[in-house]
């Protein structure tokens, strides 16, 4: 197409996600996945062996990283280390909460959606006072 700027590779972003199996698994046969000179990757597979140091320690690697735009993390996992992913509040890496197979969405416990609703009510408020 002729008007577009080509993007280029060595400058791309990444995905990172921290995950059960079944999760990890559809995002890297999407094409997700990927692992560095250095052998680090960009997801952590989170089952019963996890441990939650394991979990803060992987949140705080992906949320430093130059090279990652958007942190995937399941809710339940989020759920265990939440003291860390409400009070992460940088733009880059965006943070999203993603329902998983075994344990459904709760949108009372998005941080994102929490701040979006403050954000609204707070608004609301001010424009009730003019």
């Amino acid at each position: 197409m002729a008007g577009r700027a080509n993007i280029p590779t060595n400058n791309s972003a990444l995905i990172a996600i921290i995950a059960d199996e079944d999760t990890v698994t559809g995002f890297l046969m999407a094409g997700v996945g990927n692992v560095d000179l250095r052998k680090k990757t960009n997801y952590l597979l989170v089952d019963n062996k996890t441990t939650v140091k394991q979990i803060e320690d992987a949140f705080k690697e992906f949320t430093t990283r130059e090279d990652i735009a958007i942190v995937l993390i399941s809710q339940y996992i989020a759920n265990m280390i939440r003291f860390l992913v409400d009070s992460y509040n940088k733009p880059v890496p965006a943070i999203l909460e993603i329902p998983s197979k075994d344990h459904p969405y709760d949108p009372a416990h998005d941080s994102v959606l929490s701040r979006v609703k403050y954000l609204f009510s707070a608004e609301s408020v001010a424009s009730d006072r003019r």
